[in-house]
């Protein structure tokens, strides 16, 4: 069977990129509320309220990846892979309730009942929103690190929707957020210096609280495809399919499902149909061969199981379907 490059450890899972945005946001968000206080910037404000509901959501996506090692039992004989697809979505909806909603809220605060004068030049919120760029930056250059070893060249927009690992592209939308937001936020504080009117800084917070609206909507999307359950990736379907069929007692092969349980957890059904004149001994000496070639080659496929069903009996049975 041919190779084709799949992220097969489950260690490798993008957990860096979740350790370096979680040391940063929780630094980060400190720095933030205190320049807000200090200069009374809505924007301000809003980057605190975004980068600590940024902390809490790497906390969040930690818990899935160990609530994920879980062993099977009876209640959940495919294990618990699937808890870090849950607690991902459960971080769009904190970006999309919290962030979004709280940073929406000051803006229109800030608005309707006056926001702070702008005196002199605001050196402490430019400094915070400098320090808190470089920070950002970095965590997300761990994360496009990580995504750039699990590209298959197909495109940026298809790789990044091919991801199955909710830690690399959660990461790496919260980051580019986070980065974009900072932008907005220097923009409105710079707006509202040089005009003495402090609207703008309002207007940044709102401009923020929908970058964050954007962001959430994205990776609720995402995370819900993975919730309701993909297929592996094509090619390995392909490969698997080329391999079998080059074994001379196998008339077709009927059909080949997969599910990700988790992003390096799949399971994998076959339907194949034998000639008839194959032993049952022999059949089991095929099959038994094809998972071990299978395992070895891809790591993710942790659950296979094979179906012997003629071409006929299959296609009935689809019908019904």
């Amino acid at each position: 069977m041919g190779h084709v490059k799949t992220a097969s450890d489950p260690t490798d899972s993008g957990k860096a990129a979740v350790y370096a945005a979680l040391i940063a946001n929780c630094g980060i968000a400190v720095t933030k509320f205190v320049a807000a206080w200090l200069s009374g910037s809505s924007a301000m404000l809003a980057e605190g309220i975004h980068s600590s509901i940024d902390t809490a959501n790497e906390g969040f996506l930690l818990l899935g990846l160990a609530r994920a090692k879980t062993p099977a039992d009876h209640a959940h004989p495919f294990g618990y892979s699937a808890e870090i697809y849950f607690w991902a979505f459960i971080v769009a909806v904190l970006i999309f309730a919290l962030g979004a909603g709280l940073s929406a809220y000051e803006g229109v605060r800030a608005i309707l009942h006056g926001g702070h004068e702008p005196g002199g030049v605001p050196w402490i919120p430019y400094g915070v929103l400098a320090i808190s760029l470089v920070f950002e930056g970095y965590s997300l250059s761990v994360a496009v690190s990580k995504f750039q070893q699990m590209r298959k060249g197909h495109g940026l927009w298809r790789d990044l929707r091919d991801i199955k690992d909710p830690t690399i592209f959660v990461v790496l939308a919260e980051d580019a957020a986070a980065c974009l937001g900072l932008l907005i936020a220097a923009a409105g504080l710079t707006l509202s210096w040089l005009t003495g009117n402090p609207i703008w800084d309002g207007l940044a917070s709102i401009g923020i609280g929908v970058l964050l609206a954007v962001t959430a909507f994205f990776l609720a999307v995402e995370v819900k495809g993975l919730l309701i359950g993909e297929s592996t990736d094509p090619e390995i379907i392909d490969t698997i399919r080329d391999g079998l069929s080059g074994v001379p007692e196998i008339i077709a092969i009927n059909d080949i499902r997969s599910l990700h349980f988790g992003p390096y957890d799949v399971l994998l059904t076959m339907s194949i149909d034998f000639k008839d004149d194959v032993t049952s001994q022999r059949i089991e000496e095929i099959v038994t061969e094809a998972e071990r070639r299978i395992r070895k080659r891809y790591p993710i496929v942790q659950k296979l199981y094979f179906e012997v069903q003629s071409q006929a009996g299959h296609h009935a049975m689809s019908r019904r379907r």
